[in-house]
C-alpha cells in the first residue's frame, strides 16, 4: 500500500501544541500538511497564555521541512474561532481539515461544581467546536472538499466521576458532528469523531503506573486516517485507546408496540423493551433520524406487539 499523504493540503489543528494536538500536527505535516497550530498555551484548567507551546510545534515542523504557523486565538469565541480559521485562509489559501482537540479540564462534583467551571469547560470543547466549524464549513463547502475531525471522549458515552462539565461537552459533540456530516454531505465534506485515550496532562493527578503504552502516537493514526481524502465513513465514531482502535456506535433495541400504554404496561414489559438480542442501528447519512422514526411508524402499522 504506499503511503497516504496530504501534500498540498491545510489542516488546523486546535490545541495543537501539546499532547494529542501536538502528535496530530507532526504526523500530518510529516505526511506533506501546511499545518496551523492553534494553542493559546493556557494550564490544564483554561488560566493563563502562552505563545510557547504553539511556536514550538511550528518551529518543529519548519525545521524539518515542513510549512507551519502558530495561532493563539482562543476557540472559545466566535471571534476566536473565526481567527483560527482566518490564519488558515490567510497563510495557505484554503482549508481542507479542521481538528478540534483544544481542551480544558476543572474537576469538582455535580453538587459543588461551580457554573463558571460548567460554563467555561463547555465554551473550550463544545461551543469552540461550534466556533470553529462554523467558520471553516462555508469554505470547505464551496471547494467542495473537507475533513473534519471533532474529539469526544468515553467520558462522554459512559460518564465519569468529577467531571460533568467535560462528559457534557464531550456528549454535545456528537450532535454538532452527526449534523456536520448531514450538511457537509452534498459538498463533498465529512465529519466524524475521535474518542482519543492517551496519558497527557489532562492525566494529572491520576494514577497511570499501571496504564499499558499510552502515548498520543498512537492515537494519531486513526485521526490521520479521519483527516485524509481515503477516510470512506462520516458521522461515525472512533475509539483509540492504548493501541486499540474500535468503532463506537448508538444503537436501540427492537422495542415493543402497544396500541395503548398505562404505567403498569410499561412495568410489565421492561425487559422485552430492554432487550438487545435484537437491537438495531441508523447511520447518521444519510437520513438516520428519518429510518428511526420509520421504524417506528413501521411496528405501528404492523400493530406488532
Amino acid at each position: 500500500m504506499s503511503e497516504l499523504r496530504f501534500d498540498d493540503r491545510v489542516a488546523v489543528i486546535t490545541g495543537g501544541g501539546r499532547g494529542l494536538g501536538r502528535a496530530y500536527a507532526l504526523l500530518l505535516a510529516e505526511r506533506g500538511a501546511k499545518v496551523v497550530v492553534n494553542d493559546p498555551g493556557v494550564s490544564l484548567t483554561g488560566d493563563g497564555t502562552d505563545i510557547g507551546p504553539a511556536e514550538e510545534v511550528a518551529e518543529v515542523i519548519k525545521a524539518a521541512g515542513g510549512e507551519a504557523v502558530a495561532n493563539t486565538n482562543s476557540v472559545a469565541t466566535p471571534e476566536g474561532g473565526q481567527a483560527i480559521i482566518d490564519a488558515a485562509m490567510e497563510h495557505f489559501g484554503r482549508i481542507d481539515i479542521l481538528i478540534h482537540n483544544a481542551g480544558i479540564v476543572r474537576r469538582s462534583t455535580l453538587a459543588e461544581m461551580s457554573y463558571a467551571d460548567f460554563n467555561d469547560v463547555l465554551d473550550v470543547h463544545l461551543v469552540g467546536g461550534f466556533n470553529v466549524v462554523r467558520a471553516a464549513l462555508p469554505h470547505m463547502s464551496e471547494a467542495g472538499y473537507g475533513r473534519i475531525v471533532l474529539t469526544s471522549s468515553c467520558s462522554g458515552l459512559y460518564g465519569n466521576a468529577l467531571v460533568g462539565n467535560y462528559a457534557t461537552a464531550k456528549t454535545g459533540l456528537i450532535g454538532l458532528s452527526n449534523v456536520a456530516a448531514i450538511e457537509g454531505a452534498e459538498h463533498g465534506v465529512k465529519c466524524n469523531l475521535v474518542l482519543p485515550g492517551a496519558v497527557t496532562r489532562m492525566a494529572e493527578g491520576l494514577d497511570t503506573s499501571a496504564y499499558p503504552p499510552m502515548d498520543p502516537e498512537l492515537v494519531a493514526p486513526a485521526v490521520g486516517w479521519l483527516a485524509h481524502e481515503s477516510c470512506s465513513i462520516t458521522g461515525e465514531w472512533l475509539v483509540a485507546i492504548a493501541g486499540r482502535i474500535a468503532m463506537a456506535y448508538a444503537a436501540e433495541t427492537r422495542g415493543v408496540y402497544r396500541g395503548e400504554w398505562s404505567i403498569e404496561d410499561v412495568e410489565r414489559e421492561m425487559d422485552s423493551i430492554r432487550d438487545r438480542s435484537q437491537s438495531v442501528t441508523f447511520d447518521v447519512v444519510p437520513q438516520g433520524q428519518a429510518e428511526h422514526i420509520g421504524f417506528s411508524f413501521g411496528m405501528a402499522k404492523e400493530g406488532n406487539f
